[in-house]
């Protein structure tokens, strides 16, 4: 279906009754039972969420961005939610470590969390409540994301464009908001949905913006309700509304699919590798060659992927290490010669060690991954040696999507590597701290931020 040619069509409930996507949205959300289990992994995705925005403090835009909140609260006053949420957004998704969901092409830790940390903190929410505002966030913020189709990325970030949702919908559930109220604050986020992917052309820090904003925007729109501030309730499938203006290839039924699955958090990947998640299946099956290849001369490398991953991340020469983290070239090569792919993988030196492995590198749009993409984000990579050896590794999934997913202590080594990425002295205080949430534990306090 799409919104060309498409009229907007409630959603028609067995007693005749009339909703609208955000409207049936809502009740499906609510209506889910959350298990102690959802609670543990919501923790663990939180953790997740916390060590990138500390880590993510460790950066040229991260130090910009302290610098700005510094400046916008100078009085030493405590920072309004909308400003600590737009801050934790922004730092979250600096160095590209956060999680992925990939049916939706969303990020949803990078707006969901801060939004919802945010809030809890002004409000001394229990830990409950806030990992249960967290489930309703990532289900909110993916499941339009689902909707919007491919061709929507090739020019807007869904992360940006999707994430209000999400965060508006965390928001609904910490302020207690009524089911009218919700759809009100879905209608204002989505009005503000935003996020192109121009700045890619020269590496910009426009899309930690972009995780920032979403978070905010979702905040203020649920705060607005409130206050009986009212929205759209057709703001996705409406005539002017989201999918219309900007999903040309939108699934406006997939919004409300799959009323019985898990909750959409626990089908949320995880990074092990701090790059784009589009480069990890191709590092995935780098690193096994690796291994086989035993240090042995490369004359070439090839890899399969499908169209987003090469609209994204074809970019054979790099002079950053943003860019580097955009590259399935270099992310390629360093997972061929280097171990592990961790933050200098990506850096002034890795950089130079690989350039010339790099542009040995050929990358192409195939089947099975084409076709695949987004339900599975698949690579192969096949290799020449100089001795005519011929070597090649696939992968259907990478290493922290749900079909692979990280064990506990994995999710506890990367929190905990992250923190000492952003100088956090008492991680297991930060670490202990948000897992003890699960159980009705309070928030720790992250210090600066």
């Amino acid at each position: 279906m799409t919104t060309n040619t498409a009229e907007r069509s409630d959603v028609v409930l067995e007693n005749g009754e009339n909703l609208s996507l955000t409207q049936g949205l809502v009740r499906l959300i609510r209506s889910k039972p959350i298990a102690s289990a959802d609670l543990e992994a919501a923790a663990l995705f939180t953790l997740d969420a916390v060590a990138n925005i500390l880590a993510g403090r460790n950066s040229v835009p991260g130090r910009a961005l302290l610098a700005w909140s510094a400046e916008k609260t100078r009085s030493n006053d405590e920072p309004d939610p909308e400003h600590l949420a737009f801050l934790m957004g922004a730092l979250c998704h600096i160095l590209e470590t956060d999680d992925l969901h990939r049916g939706s092409v969303v990020h949803p830790g990078c707006v969901v969390v801060p939004a919802a940390w945010a809030l809890a903190r002004h409000q001394r929410a229990g830990g409950r409540a806030l990992l249960e505002s967290v489930l309703h966030g990532f289900e909110a913020t993916t499941r339009v994301g689902m909707a919007v189709g491919p061709a929507h990325y090739r020019i807007w970030h869904n992360t940006a464009t999707c994430g209000p949702y999400g965060s508006a919908m965390a928001a609904a559930a910490l302020f207690g908001l009524s089911d009218a109220q919700a759809v009100d604050a879905l209608g204002n986020a989505g009005s503000q949905s935003a996020g192109l992917w121009q700045f890619l052309e020269t590496g910009a820090m426009t899309k930690h913006l972009h995780a920032g904003h979403a978070a905010e925007a979702g905040l203020k729109a649920a705060e607005l309700a409130v206050f009986g501030f009212t929205g759209p309730p057709h703001i996705l499938e409406g005539e002017k509304g989201f999918f219309r203006a900007a999903c040309p290839d939108a699934d406006p039924s997939a919004v409300l699919r799959a009323l019985d699955a898990p909750w959409q958090l626990a089908l949320t990947s995880i990074k092990p590798w701090p790059s784009c998640r589009h480069t990890h299946p191709a590092i995935d099956a780098a690193e096994e060659l690796r291994v086989k290849i035993a240090g042995r001369e490369i004359e070439a490398v090839e890899v399969d992927a499908y169209r987003a991953a090469l609209d994204v991340c074809d970019r054979p020469v790099v002079n950053s290490d943003y860019e580097a983290k955009f590259s399935l070239q270099h992310a390629v090569a360093a997972a061929l010669t280097r171990h592990p792919v961790d933050f200098e993988a990506f850096g002034p030196a890795a950089r130079a060690e690989c350039a010339p492995l790099a542009l040995k590198v050929s990358v192409a749009a195939r089947e099975p991954y084409l076709s695949a993409y987004p339900t599975a984000w698949g690579s192969a990579v096949r290799v020449r040696l100089a001795d005519g050896t011929e070597l090649a590794v696939s992968r259907t999934n990478a290493k922290g999507d749900p079909e692979a997913p990280l064990s506990h202590d994995d999710m506890v080594a990367k929190a905990r590597m992250l923190l000492a990425h952003g100088g956090v002295a008492d991680a297991d205080r930060i670490i202990d701290g948000v897992l003890g949430l699960a159980s009705g534990g309070s928030m720790p306090d992250l210090g600066v931020i």
